[in-house]
């Protein structure tokens, strides 16, 4: 029974320094102390079972009755307002995507010899039909005229940070005697 009683004891004194230690307390002035009757002969075999505390530990389970609250959890809370974008959603939009190279025909070419910079192309789009009269370096979506030939336009196609050149040519007209 004696061993028992030790292990309750070593329990609450491990408890109140644990509840000392997660909520600091002010210390409170110390009662004066009180007469005690004269102890029962039984109570010589019990301290002698129970082990030794110093003066720290009898003020933690002082401690321990006074703070009975329990302790308190504080939780970080972040919300994000606003601004924030569809992961899912394509960074392109439908504009910036057309015309495709695929979807232009080359109609006809005004080219100066005297002067290429003012060479103008005219290209429509098969897909709505909308007309692009074009000099060179204007761009159209992703597609921007490099050099306008007499009979070719080059382009530089612009897709996800490469760059390549492609053609278009004008159709070879048949010349009827």
């Amino acid at each position: 029974m004696s061993a028992r009683l030790a292990v309750c004891v070593a329990a609450l004194v491990a408890t109140g320094s644990l509840a000392a230690q997660a909520k600091p307390t002010p210390p409170k002035p110390k009662p004066a102390p009180a007469a005690r009757p004269p102890a029962p002969a039984a109570a010589p075999a019990r301290a002698a079972a129970a082990p030794a505390r110093p003066d720290s530990a009898k003020a933690d389970t002082t401690r321990k009755a006074d703070s009975t609250g329990t302790p308190v959890l504080v939780r970080e809370v972040f919300s994000y307002e606003g601004g924030g974008r569809d992961p899912f959603l394509s960074l392109l939009r439908s504009g910036d995507i057309r015309p495709l190279l695929s979807d232009l025909r080359l109609v006809g070419i005004y080219y100066d010899g005297r002067y290429p910079a003012r060479s103008v192309a005219v290209l429509r789009d098969v897909t709505n039909s909308k007309i692009y009269r074009v000099k060179p370096g204007e761009i159209i979506g992703r597609l921007k005229t490099t050099t306008i030939r007499p009979r070719e336009i080059v382009f530089t196609v612009q897709e996800f940070g490469f760059e390549r050149q492609e053609s278009l040519q004008l159709a070879k007209q048949e010349v009827t005697p």
